[in-house]
């Protein structure tokens, strides 16, 4: 798979979630990078939007581990919100159950992945944020394998 770049402003954003997905294809672990405010877990509310999830979806930064439902195939998954922004190390994001989450084979998206890297499958797909002004973000999404 080849590397996806967009540039967009924050207006486009359900637009560029279906985008999201049909690249993304069957990967369940989405790495979000990306400064304080980039605009992670406005891009991981865009995205379950798409996905019809019915729950509310907020930022994890104190929670940790934010958990959604979605119907599809006439069945309920999950989406796991992973923020490991608060976390020290991977120890304490494996007893906080991060690692339970990622290999659950349901679709997780982790913000500040940079936190325990070493808990991500050698699969996981990236997506870095970066400001471009108030309005406008630059989205690259990378493949690892």
């Amino acid at each position: 798979m080849t590397n996806k770049e967009w540039k967009y402003d924050l207006a486009q954003i359900d637009r560029i979630a279906g985008e999201l997905w049909t690249t993304i294809g069957n990967h369940k672990i989405i790495a979000l990078y990306g400064e304080m405010g980039a605009g992670k877990t406005t891009l991981v509310h865009a995205l379950c939007n798409y996905r019809k999830v019915s729950d509310h979806v907020t930022s994890p930064t104190f929670s940790i581990i934010n958990e959604y439902r979605i119907r599809e195939n006439s069945k309920f998954e999950k989406i796991y919100h992973l923020d490991l922004y608060r976390l020290k190390d991977e120890e304490e994001a494996i007893r906080a159950g991060i690692e339970d989450c990622i290999y659950s084979g349901n679709i997780c998206f982790v913000e500040w992945p940079e936190k325990a890297p070493g808990l991500l499958p050698p699969d996981t797909i990236s997506i870095r944020i970066q400001f471009v002004d108030a309005n406008t973000r630059q989205l690259k999404l990378e493949f690892t394998s």
